[in-house]
Formats: C-alpha cells, structure tokens, sequence
C-alpha cells in the first residue's frame, strides 16, 4: 500500500490547495446529487481533474466533488462514485476516502438507492445502515500492510456510528420520515440477482442489497473516521412477486425520495 499512500498524499495537497478542507465527507449515490446544489461558497472539480480519483460512468451519477459549506459545516461532497462493477478496483474505488481523512475531515457520510428484501418496506422509504455483510469478494485492505494508513486488522464490531444513527432516527421522527435500520447485503453487479439469490441473501440477515458503500465503510473505519450511511429503497426485491427493474423509475423513486433524505443529512451534518 506504499504507493496507495503516495497517490492519497497527492490527491489530497492536489485539492488542499484549491481550498478543499472538509470536516465532513459525503458521497451521493445514484439519483441523489441534488444536496451538492444547496452548498454555499462553493468550487465544483470533476473528477478527471484530481489526480487519482475513480471515475463514475453510471447514469445518474455527475462526477464531481463540490467543496463548500453546508448547514454552516464545511464539506466536501462526491456527487456520485465509481463501482466495482465499472472494473474498478476497491482501492481505487476508497481512494477518495482516504484522501478525506488526509485532508482531516471527522465523519463520513454515505447514500445510495438500494433493493428492499425486508417485506414490511415500501419504495421510497428510507434506511439508515447500522449493519453489513460483504459479498463482494474482495476487501480494500487486501494486500500489503501500510501502518501510516490504518491497522492491519481493523476492528469492524461496530461500522457505523451509532450515536448519528440515534440522530437520524430521531429526525425522521420529528419530521414523519418513515426511516429503517437495516442491515446491507453489498454485492459486486452490475447484474441484478436471481429470485434464489434473494431468498438466500433475505435468510443470511439482509434487508437491503446494493452495488455499493461497504468498501467506503470499511475503508473509513480503518482510517477512523465517523461513518453514517443511509438509503433510499428505489426497488421491492421480494422473490415470489419480483418484477422486471426499470432504471428510469429506480431513478424516479430515488428523485422523488430526495428531499427527504437531503434533510437527513443535513440535520446530521453538525452532529459528526
């Protein structure tokens, strides 16, 4: 990972310079990107202009990080994120992770649209993850050890924080968010599963499936830093009624969620 610490130095002193010094990270996921527009003071850099950073070839992901204030927080905010499946390695992928903690932010925050398998969701509601299982065969800690980012063996008892999970459910309660806990099934894709494939990952302990987030988590708890995540479930993956996904309504689902989860983050925001 030697040379891994030597592209996160550059990425980093690259936006450091352009004024980037977030105290929260954010990544918005597929059909989320509106909350980089509420960002106040702040500079837009795609991605192909930062030394190292992954692109996102997935539709409705921009590919641009926008650095600012936000709730009066300074942030730095992903608006979309490159996939495994894009044939992108994990490290790749965290890199910009890494390059959060080296600019000296303290939490994390992650979105996504993911599949609802727990038979008491709807489309539309909100999750907050406090919980995953990693089915995606490979880690972003795989290989070489390098002490100066993080341990070799991290600690994953508790991922995700959950004093900002106490904090998003108590929100969504003032506000009459119907908001979940669950637990994240994170699979490589990009195809979507089988019926078997949803019952197998339904009796393993997951309410939700996605193409997503768990290698951010990971990375972020070997580098110490804060994690909250929450989900909008844009598709109902129940086996025994399962329909053909349609990308423009899991688009569609996910716009219409958007305000909702927006507020979320930002009632979380001073909190990380």
């Amino acid at each position: 990972m030697s040379n891994l610490y030597a592209r996160v130095s550059e990425s980093a002193q690259f936006l450091a310079e352009r004024g980037v010094h977030p105290r929260v990270w954010a990544v918005l996921g597929t059909g989320l990107g509106g909350v980089a527009e509420r960002i106040e003071d702040g500079v837009r850099i795609p991605y192909a202009e930062i030394p190292h950073f992954p692109q996102s070839t997935s539709p409705g992901h921009a590919g641009e990080l926008v650095a600012g204030r936000l709730a009066d927080v300074p942030v730095a905010v992903m608006a979309g994120r490159a996939h495994f499946y894009e044939g992108v390695g994990l490290q790749e992928i965290t890199l910009p992770v890494r390059v959060a903690h080296a600019l000296g932010a303290s939490g994390l925050l992650l979105t996504s649209a993911v599949g609802g398998m727990n038979p008491s969701y709807e489309k539309g509601d909100l999750v907050a993850i406090d919980d995953h299982i990693n089915l995606m065969g490979d880690s972003p800690l795989r290989g070489p050890s390098d002490e100066r980012l993080g341990p070799r063996f991290p600690d994953m008892s508790a991922p995700y924080d959950g004093a900002l999970i106490e904090h998003a459910v108590q929100l969504a309660a003032r506000s009459g968010t119907r908001l979940h806990r669950a637990v994240l099934a994170a699979v490589a894709g990009p195809q979507l599963e089988t019926r078997a494939e949803y019952r197998y990952l339904a009796r393993i302990g997951a309410d939700v499936v996605g193409m997503s987030t768990v290698p951010e988590v990971i990375t972020a708890v070997h580098c110490g830093l804060r994690v909250a995540a929450l989900s909008v479930v844009t598709d109902l993956c129940f086996p025994d009624s399962l329909q053909k996904v349609d990308l423009q309504e899991i688009l569609g689902v996910a716009a219409e969620a958007a305000p909702r989860l927006e507020a979320l983050l930002l009632g979380l925001l001073p909190h990380v």
